[in-house]
């Protein structure tokens, strides 16, 4: 039996180990996102790359039957379902990209100082893939083709549209390979021997002027995993559709308020090396502004292409409590500030991630650390601590029948929260089970 690299998610890290044997059972690979990766080395045996490898499941092996769906999904999960601190560190991607999505928008979502496109074999070469290459290379992707295995016509007519070339060291016939080699280092390209598995092929690689190296020689490919995050499509829908029309912040923000699990991804994107932004982020009106409503755009058409399938979103209580509580503390925040909408913003953020962690089988250190929110967020949900802190332990007690009354009058409460008598709060969480009720209905249809 091949080896199986598995992954779990911990606490505090994304685990790999080895592992054999049978496959973890339906039940529990339904609860990860799945992404192979395999290492790229450079002449001294130093990591230089990760080639990013869909994977539907713990096994090691693809099962692609949609090459654009396969693609959308590794990216996804590489910015994401799992983050690029996690898969690549400071490394590049490289990522198989078909023709149907080299002409989509969507592959702007990558930042191209962290991702190739790796152009897949059965892409056709034409005036206008040669046009679309160029596009993206002024916009500083680099372009590698995949799977070289013969100095032919086609090759030839795209290599100016190129960077790197990744050669078969299987299917390419020893005698035509120093030939092949040498057309590619006079061309000025980056030759990558890729299918590498044993030693004479690495030595003859190195012989020929390779400069980099991929296969089981060196390691089969990684699986890694973290707990899955899904995104309702009907939510996706509904933001493409405000998205087209040029809806303005407002809109976006209430639509975004319904999907606690997009607004994570959204804000693991703003803080991805595709943005630095170097500041944290205290509202859904600053994450939608820091990333812009085309980036946004962007990101909703992949997951869109990435969830092959209908989810029964509306019925999980996570989701129903978050969306509840979120909205609830923005309620009580408002009614007590009523001129002051930062923080309004600031506590249905601090809602919304009081129990993201819980989504992602983490602790809320961990995972708040991640995700760039403003100090204030943070300690009110690791430390319950300032007028955040105080709201959401109101919130905790309001949604499971406590006496949140008696926290809005404690010593460490800010005063006027004494104001938060028990009607006001029966009122409010009240309000806020009605509004998250009513709209996600219509989200759905």
């Amino acid at each position: 039996m091949s080896e199986l690299h598995l992954v779990r998610a911990s606490a505090r890290r994304i685990e790999v180990r080895d592992a054999t044997g049978d496959d973890p059972d339906a039940a529990t690979a339904a609860q990860f996102v799945y992404l192979g990766r395999q290492p790229i080395l450079d002449r001294a045996g130093a990591l230089n790359a990760y080639e990013l490898l869909f994977r539907a499941g713990a096994q090691n092996y693809a099962q692609v039957t949609n090459d654009a769906q396969a693609t959308a999904q590794v990216v996804a999960r590489a910015l994401g379902g799992i983050g690029v601190p996690a898969v690549l560190g400071r490394h590049r991607g490289f990522v198989n990209i078909d023709r149907e999505l080299l002409f989509d928008d969507i592959v702007h979502v990558m930042p191209p100082e962290r991702f190739v496109l790796e152009i897949l074999e059965t892409v056709k070469f034409d005036a206008q893939l040669a046009r679309r290459l160029g596009e993206l290379r002024r916009g500083g992707f680099q372009v590698a083709l995949d799977d070289v295995t013969q100095l032919s016509d086609e090759l030839l007519a795209m290599l100016p549209h190129a960077d790197i070339v990744k050669i078969d060291f299987l299917q390419t016939a020893r005698a035509h390979l120093r030939e092949l080699a040498a057309a590619m280092r006079g061309r000025g390209k980056t030759l990558i021997a890729e299918k590498v598995e044993t030693r004479e092929d690495f030595a003859l690689a190195r012989d020929l002027g390779f400069d980099l190296f991929q296969g089981y020689f060196f390691a089969r490919p990684q699986v890694l995993a973290a707990p899955r995050n899904r995104s309702p499509r009907p939510g996706l829908l509904r933001l493409l559709a405000l998205l087209s029309r040029d809806a303005g912040i407002v809109e976006l923000e209430a639509e975004l308020k319904l999907n606690p699990s997009v607004v994570v991804q959204l804000l693991r994107l703003v803080n991805s090396s595709a943005f630095g932004l170097g500041r944290n982020i205290a509202s859904l009106r600053e994450a939608i502004i820091a990333t812009g409503t085309r980036q946004i755009a962007r990101w909703a058409q992949l997951l869109l292409y990435a969830d092959s399938g209908e989810l029964p979103w509306r019925a999980d209580p996570l989701v129903q409590l978050a969306g509840t509580r979120s909205r609830f503390m923005e309620l009580a925040a408002g009614w007590l500030r009523p001129a002051d909408d930062e923080f309004a913003d600031a506590a249905f953020m601090t809602g919304i991630f009081s129990l993201v962690h819980v989504l992602l089988g983490s602790t809320p250190k961990a995972v708040l650390e991640k995700l760039g929110l403003a100090p204030q967020i943070r300690e009110a949900i690791v430390e319950k601590s300032g007028p955040l802190g105080t709201l959401l332990r109101i919130a905790q007690a309001a949604g499971e029948g406590g006496d949140a009354a008696s926290i809005a009058r404690s010593a460490d409460a800010p005063p006027e929260f004494a104001a938060l008598t028990p009607e006001i709060l029966a009122e409010l969480n009240l309000s806020a089970a009605a509004w998250f009720g009513a709209h996600i209905e219509e989200a759905a249809a």
